[in-house]
């Protein structure tokens, strides 16, 4: 009689998914990631592929990984290690395990463990689960090709076809370690591949396949788990990736303002699947036009706000470089433009499928002249919805380009996304030029309340004019070479995005008597957040302050920042945040923690930095 497997309960749970380049494992995590989101749990994902289009197959740099964190309430986090490992051939194992608890358990597929592939994965023994020191009563050894074969045998498809289903039979059998319901899964493939229904089938029956190994294969690294949501909120959930939440969140803007939308771009890794995402919604009319090159790009998007639309223009850091006279054509005509920057390991083409936060200073400052420009940072996957809308709102409603800045992390991650009910919404209402100035207005007339100049629709009669790169007479739009001129324009350009308002900085944690204050921006919030609460849970009094408002800066920033006496500045690069803090409040010199490494923070590893922060002198 076969034994009565006993089910386990978890809070949270890490999987991570890595093998060829060519075997699925994106597709196979957000398989996985949907099917749990949709069951209520919290997710966090994070995609870690290689940058070569296509490695030599069963290589050590050509390995592909997915890794999700799974859990009962809240996560921030991908997780800094897994708990489950699904290693697909010999390269795999050999790379990812370092990525492991040590109890964790492992998948493998033994027919992907021939001499042939240990010596591409540079094993010296045959033994390859001793050499690597992993217990072999973890290990979940299955002859996984083997089966998919004979899963198979009778669907008529080639070799090559089968072997592509190799994923679906190790998600099956990841599904069963954790109680998940395969009708979301099979609902996934039938829509994915609608317009081939013997593929999505196929699919389908290995997922199944790979489920009833599960059920009935019994040894000591095959438990079953499940982790029940406790913080389920009424509504339509999704899971959502960040490129795709800050498309739709342009979309959501544009309809909310009444206007079309429009995104002039050029493909660049990570950010090109807004534009493919975009290109999508043609219906709803939004206008997407790969353009030949960056400059282009961003050109474009300026005609199109000139013409009165909701310009997009989408990128990388090393788009914005050369973005930036485009740009700057839109700070001196002040013309409402968004400029997203999925930031990525530089410089040059550096790390172009890794993450970074290294554009900063860049978008603040690397402009000619004096050019102010709004910038946001977005904090997680879902977030990336509101911060594009926030950003066109803040374009729109201010006649200024706004940079918004996601990073490849957040913008390949997913989370469990509420669909937002428009209605809603925040209102956005562009400084439209009234009516009643028709026949006296000029192009840098200015709605007294906010500095913006008002906003003429070309084609709207009676209010014709001219706009362009040279400095304009402030009250007859006429062009100006007159200093004093030029210096009132310069300061109403300043003024005009220094009186934007956003909201104040919140501190979360030990509000009142934090011994130590973490800082950072964007896409960090999740590991830092994580990382104060390992520390409260120790006992230690820490807060977080996580900037999402960079230019201008909340108003209470400099009374937070002297307000512990402890601060640290915790940023994916050499320094910026803390640097440019330091230009804006007085006798600030905080403790700094560092890393440029491509990869996303190690919550354990900033705990420890922070711990070492709070010890006695």
């Amino acid at each position: 009689m076969a034994e009565q497997l006993e089910i386990k309960e978890l809070e949270q749970v890490v999987v991570r998914f890595s093998g060829d380049s060519g075997d699925g494992m994106q597709l196979a995590g957000n398989i996985f990631s949907t099917v749990s989101a949709t069951v209520g749990n919290s997710i966090s994902t994070f995609p870690d592929y290689p940058a070569d289009i296509r490695a030599p197959q069963g290589s050590l740099t050509g390995v592909s990984g997915f890794q999700v964190h799974i859990g009962a309430s809240k996560v921030y986090t991908p997780g800094d290690l897994c708990d489950v490992l699904v290693a697909m051939n010999a390269a795999a194992f050999k790379t990812q395990l370092r990525y492991a608890k040590p109890n964790a358990t492992i998948i493998i597929d033994t027919d992907s463990f021939t001499q042939k592939d240990l010596d591409k994965a540079e094993f010296k023994t045959a033994d390859y689960i001793a050499e690597m020191g992993v217990d072999p009563d973890r290990v979940i050894a299955c002859p996984l090709t083997t089966m998919v074969k004979d899963a198979l045998a009778d669907s008529g498809m080639d070799v090559k076809s089968v072997l592509k289903c190799r994923n679906m039979f190790a998600l099956g059998l990841v599904c069963w370690l954790f109680s998940r319901d395969l009708d979301v899964a099979f609902n996934f493939l039938r829509e994915k591949f609608a317009k081939k229904p013997a593929i999505a089938e196929a699919n389908i029956k290995v997922i199944q396949a790979g489920y009833d190994y599960g059920h009935n294969t019994h040894s000591s690294a095959m438990n079953v788990y499940r982790i029940e949501s406790k913080t389920k909120k009424p509504g339509r959930y999704m899971d959502i990736t960040g490129n795709k939440a800050t498309a739709y969140g342009f979309i959501a803007a544009a309809e909310k303002a009444g206007l079309q939308l429009y995104l002039g771009s050029y493909p660049i890794t990570p950010a090109t699947d807004v534009l493919h995402e975009l290109s999508k919604h043609k219906s709803l009319g939004v206008k997407t036009v790969q353009c030949e090159d960056e400059i282009s790009g961003a050109a474009s998007a300026v005609g199109a706000s000139f013409a009165g639309a909701l310009a997009v223009t989408s990128t990388s850091g090393p788009g914005i470089c050369l973005k930036s006279e485009a740009m700057n054509l839109a700070v001196i005509m002040e013309l409402p433009l968004v400029v997203l920057d999925v930031q990525r390991g530089g410089p040059a083409t550096g790390l172009p499928t890794k993450s970074e936060q290294t554009d900063l200073l860049q978008v603040l400052y690397g402009r000619n002249g004096e050019s102010p420009m709004p910038v946001l940072a977005a904090l997680s996957p879902t977030d990336c919805f509101d911060a594009a809308y926030d950003a066109a709102k803040m374009a729109l409603e201010h006649m200024t380009p706004v940079v918004l800045l996601t990073d490849a992390f957040i913008a390949n991650g997913s989370g469990a996304f509420k669909l937002p009910e428009l209605d809603k919404m925040a209102e956005i209402r562009p400084p439209y030029v009234p009516e009643e100035l028709r026949g006296s207005w000029t192009p840098y007339q200015r709605d007294p309340e906010t500095g913006s100049r008002y906003w003429a629709v070309p084609g709207r009669e009676g209010f014709t004019h001219i706009l362009g790169g040279l400095e304009k007479d402030n009250k007859t739009g006429a062009i100006s070479t007159n200093p004093e001129n030029h210096d009132l324009m310069t300061r109403l350009r300043a003024e005009k995005v220094a009186r934007i308002p956003v909201p104040d900085l919140e501190v979360e944690g030990d509000v009142a008597d934090a011994d130590l204050l973490i800082v950072g921006f964007g896409s960090t919030y999740g590991h830092l957040h994580a990382a104060m609460d390992e520390l409260r849970a120790e006992g230690k009094k820490v807060a977080l302050a996580q900037f999402r408002y960079l230019n201008p800066l909340p108003a209470n920033t400099a009374e937070v920042m002297k307000r512990y006496p402890k601060v640290v500045v915790a940023e994916q690069n050499m320094g910026q945040l803390a640097a440019y803090l330091r230009t804006k409040v007085d006798n600030f010199v905080p403790a700094q923690f560092n890393q440029v490494k491509g990869q996303p923070f190690v919550v354990s590893e900033l705990a420890e930095a922070f711990r070492r922060l709070l010890a006695p002198s």
